[in-house]
């Protein structure tokens, strides 16, 4: 189908890779439990459209740099790991409560930022790509195949199943917070566990070798 081979194998193989934990899912459900179902669902976009940033690399060729540079691969891990410490540090310093439905606080985490961020937690993960460009060509008929077109095939089948599992997360995660809104005490331990969650994510990227 479209160049490519064992479509069969690679989609349960997909699904299998997008339902186990990893820092895109311990990022979304952070947010999803911090900030409600709305911000759990931007952050599920942003990601996906991070992926498919990771897919393009990886169909064009560009994500290859990744693998035979040292540096390149360095300067992504340490720009990754140092936004989710910032996010983290921010996090931990705010004052704000996380569950204000106020329009004020609306505005200090707009969505489009909530976007953002959860785009460059994915985009500057240097493991995606090497993961892309390891695990798609697998899949890819070596002589029959549509060039780039295959690999952006893969590459979407394995975000739309992905994405689908993220949203159901981010709302099941959100659905929580229900009954979490009224108290004070326990909205402002989920801030500081939120801002320690991104932290750690971010000093996790720093053992990713090479």
């Amino acid at each position: 189908m479209f160049g490519t081979q064992n479509y069969l194998i690679f989609l349960i193989s997909g699904i299998l890779l997008n339902i186990t934990p990893g820092q895109d899912t311990i990022y979304i459900v952070g947010r999803s439990i911090a900030q409600g179902k709305k911000a759990g669902i931007l952050s599920v976009f942003g990601i996906g459209t991070g992926v498919l940033c990771h897919s393009l690399f990886a169909a064009l060729g560009l994500a290859a740099l990744l693998s035979v540079s040292p540096i390149a691969f360095d300067a992504i891990k340490y720009l990754g790991s140092t936004y989710l410490i910032y996010l983290g540090t921010r996090t931990l310093m705010s004052n704000a409560d996380i569950f204000e439905e106020n329009e004020t606080n609306k505005v200090k985490i707009s969505d489009s930022k909530i976007f953002v961020q959860g785009f460059l937690t994915n985009l500057l993960n240097p493991k995606v790509a090497l993961f892309f460009l390891a695990f798609l060509p697998q899949f890819v008929n070596p002589i029959n195949n549509y060039g780039a077109f295959s690999f952006l095939f893969l590459g979407f089948t394995f975000i739309f199943t992905g994405t689908l599992w993220c949203l159901m997360l981010a709302i099941f995660s959100s659905s929580i917070t229900k009954y979490l809104r009224k108290d004070k005490k326990i909205a402002f331990i989920l801030n500081k566990a939120c801002g320690i969650l991104f932290i750690a994510l971010g000093i996790n990227i720093l053992f990713i070798t090479h």
